[in-house]
């Protein structure tokens, strides 16, 4: 198969990854009773300098994996289990004053819709100035010039002039550079980023994905790619996990999983990737769709879409479990899968 190749608290553990979540899991809660749970047993590291690309089809938990990380859950909607370790200093148990110093300044998102996120009455240069003048204190004269300066970095062309304008303004790209710049604007260290380049053109998409891979690099930061994008993980990512159902159920280098999956859902994915130069016949898309969260069968959450299904794999969930050389795989036979022996 021919794929391409592929920086604290004042308590933080310094020796720590910059971010160590276990056992996450997220339900929904509801008035009568009927909570449901959509985020089972979430667990992944993030280090100095390093990009995890989180994949699943829509709804398979990525996005509100992350939003429990940043603890931007409503806690009068969904109720938030495990933990989240941010240079060992759990996000997750942090009083809300706490959480909102670390948010932005330690840990920040770049959102999927940034005409949505953008306040759409402000004027682009002030958002950026005053989520400076937030966190730091500084005057308004401070912030506006920091903030011309980091449109500048994100290569908003004449930055100075289009401080003034409003998010309507710019355009797809030109605004996801805005709210890039207000990711990057305090510093962080991890940054997550929810479908950046949804709704974009290719040419735009690479652009944004270079200027986060720059930026990551010249701050020593991690980030943390939510994509159901396999191609763009595959230019993009360290390692990749794979989610499904609120699970993941694949976690491996991204040459290695790409070269030799595992799990039959990850071996899915990559056989309904178009192919440069390929026949839209040869694509094999995946037969029935994911379940609801009220509709989870007993045993692996996949078995009813996968064609290696076994009689075990019907009555008992696979736990999430090294392979080597450097894997994770939630699969009762995933070495048979994968063609090795």
């Amino acid at each position: 198969m021919d794929h391409p190749t592929v920086k604290a608290t004042p308590d933080a553990q310094p020796d720590a990854p910059l971010l160590d979540v276990r056992d996450l899991t997220v339900d929904i809660l509801s008035r009568s009773g009927a909570d449901q749970r959509v985020v089972h047993g979430v667990s992944f590291t993030l280090h100095e300098e390093e990009t995890l690309a989180l994949i699943g089809e829509s709804g398979s938990g990525k996005s509100i994996s992350a939003m429990a990380v940043m603890g931007l859950l409503p806690p009068a909607t969904a109720r938030v289990g495990g933990s989240a370790r941010h240079r060992g200093t759990d996000l997750l148990t942090l009083p809300p004053d706490r959480f909102r110093a670390l948010r932005g300044k330690r840990i920040a998102m770049v959102f999927q819709d940034a005409l949505s996120a953008l306040n759409p009455t402000l004027t682009v240069g002030f958002q950026i100035a005053e989520t400076i003048r937030a966190h730091e204190g500084v005057g308004r004269r401070e912030a506006r010039a920091r903030a011309v300066e980091l449109m500048a970095r994100v290569r908003i062309p004449d930055p100075a002039r289009r401080y003034r304008d409003h998010p309507h303004q710019f355009s797809g790209g030109m605004r996801q550079r805005i709210m890039i710049a207000m990711a990057v604007a305090l510093g962080p260290d991890v940054l997550i980023a929810d479908e950046p380049t949804t709704a974009l053109d290719v040419t735009v998409q690479a652009q944004i994905m270079e200027l986060l891979a720059e930026l990551r690099e010249e701050t020593g930061s991690a980030l943390l790619l939510i994509t159901h994008d396999l191609g763009l993980a595959a230019g993009t990512a360290d390692r990749v996990a794979i989610m499904y159902a609120g699970r993941i159920l694949e976690q491996a280098p991204v040459q290695e999983l790409y070269d030799r999956p595992a799990h039959p859902y990850t071996r899915g994915l990559l056989a309904a990737v178009p192919r440069l130069g390929g026949d839209a016949d040869d694509l094999t898309p995946i037969p029935g769709s994911p379940p609801g969260p009220g509709l989870l069968p007993a045993g692996c959450p996949f078995h009813p879409r996968c064609p290696d299904v076994r009689e075990r794999c019907t009555t008992q969930e696979p736990m999430l479990l090294p392979a080597p050389p450097a894997r994770l795989v939630a699969c009762h036979y995933p070495l048979e899968v994968s063609g090795a022996r």
